[in-house]
């Protein structure tokens, strides 16, 4: 099967769907049967399409609520950058963390090779510290601290 930026664009609507729908049993529709997968938060690779499903579980599970918005995307018929905000609400534990009841807002990127229609690499990355910061576990930073401590004038 040969790629299109036509269908690589309706892959990355289905694979929000799929997410905001919190569907484990439809993951294998646009994971690769072979998927690998990086994310910020874990050390070990995701793999293959129980591997997806089970990582979709571990958020769903620590935010029930969760959401993403698409925000910006650049599609080629191979690969897609994709820029998303998530929501949610924190009711179970997640990174150790026990649930907090706050609600999050992050923002965070996907990086995706698309082969035969399907994800088969995806490197995700996002804001870490935001999500703390949400959850009350880290402080905002101090206005002089964003500037290096420099005193600039307005």
């Amino acid at each position: 099967m040969t790629n299109s930026i036509e269908g690589t664009m309706n892959l990355i609507e289905r694979l929000i769907t799929i997410w905001n729908a919190h569907s484990t049993q439809e993951v294998a529709e646009i994971y690769a049967a072979d998927y690998q997968g990086v994310d910020v938060t874990d050390h070990n690779l995701v793999h293959g399409q129980a591997g997806a499903a089970q990582q979709l579980e571990r958020y769903v599970c620590a935010f029930p609520d969760l959401t993403f918005t698409l925000e910006q995307s650049i599609v080629q018929s191979d690969s897609a950058a994709l820029y998303w905000k998530a929501r949610g609400t924190h009711l179970g534990t997640m990174l150790h963390i026990p649930p907090t009841g706050h609600s999050i807002e992050l923002h965070g990127m996907s990086l995706l090779a698309i082969q035969d229609g399907k994800i088969k690499q995806a490197y995700h990355l996002w804001d870490m510290a935001g999500l703390l910061r949400s959850l009350g576990l880290l402080p905002d930073l101090e206005p002089a601290a964003v500037l290096g401590g420099h005193n600039i004038q307005t």
